[in-house]
């Protein structure tokens, strides 16, 4: 390094060392006035430092679980509810749990394991690949989201969808009677059915539903040739688009209500960008 470089560098490098320091006491003026002068920040909650109030939050926690369950219970019966799904008994189960930072999320079994976490609901144009229905669920299981996203989809286009097609977790008896009240053209397959290659070859359960069985047969005489198949088309790439291009891996917020604005803002965003694509 030549010498006149080397004054330079020595001008700058204090210069940038002085704007150091000076960032780093406005920074602990602010934290002091924030916090207080005794205070990081940082510490770790009142209820997790002090074992007392670690207790009260615990009890906290099992109460409200305890409630919850006395009033499934009292619930009147779900019509969604699957013949496998036992009867609410109003005492939590030993596995039922609560998150203490997010109480709204559920744990989950994903492909890759269990998070804490939501579910994701979203309904796509097949044409457009435009979002036109969207929400979040505290709950792992698609089953008994099929009717509110039928809802939304009709307040949200002033008309309600004459086909869909669904994967297997929204196969149920209910939700197939409901698609047929609404005179839609449903292809949901059925747990038995997702392969489309070995529908010819598997029957139905014994005991399954009329419109179970309506519907495995509608999707075994089409065979690979099933409006089912365009499925994958349809709503996969949406997903693959927001986790991938967007980088959308985990929500940044907690609760369900910030929760079901960020999944709103992203299903936005999405339709935004297929509409500029279009017009441009």
């Amino acid at each position: 390094m030549k010498y006149g470089q080397m004054k330079k560098k020595e001008r700058d490098l204090k210069q940038e060392i002085d704007r150091w320091f000076q960032q780093a006491e406005q920074i602990d003026e602010e934290e002091d006035e924030t916090y207080g002068s005794q205070r990081r920040g940082d510490e770790l909650p009142e209820w997790v430092r002090d074992k007392q109030k670690r207790l009260e939050k615990i009890q906290e926690a099992k109460a409200e679980l305890e409630a919850e369950a006395e009033e499934a219970a009292q619930a009147p019966a779900d019509p969604t509810r699957t013949k496998h799904e036992a009867k609410p008994t109003g005492v939590p189960k030993d596995k039922a749990q609560l998150n203490f930072t997010d109480r709204d999320s559920r744990m989950m079994k994903t492909s890759g394991g269990y998070i804490q976490g939501y579910n994701c609901q979203a309904a796509a144009d097949a044409d457009s690949h435009v979002i036109v229905a969207q929400k979040v669920a505290p709950n792992g299981s698609d089953m008994h989201e099929l009717t509110p996203m039928l809802k939304q989809i009709r307040t949200n286009l002033k008309r309600q969808a004459r086909e869909i097609s669904a994967d297997a977790g929204y196969s149920s008896e209910h939700n197939l009677k409901q698609l047929r009240r609404r005179h839609i053209r449903a292809y949901v397959a059925n747990r038995w059915q997702k392969d489309s290659a070995r529908v010819k070859r598997l029957r139905p359960p014994a005991g399954v539903g009329r419109y179970v069985r309506e519907m495995w047969q509608r999707l075994r005489c089409a065979s690979y040739r099933s409006r089912y198949r365009l499925r994958k088309q349809v709503i996969e790439p949406v997903f693959g688009q927001i986790k991938h291009a967007r980088g959308f891996r985990q929500f940044l917020l907690r609760g369900a209500k910030k929760v079901s604005g960020e999944w709103s803002l992203l299903c936005t965003v999405h339709n935004m960008l297929k509409l500029a694509a279009v017009a441009g």
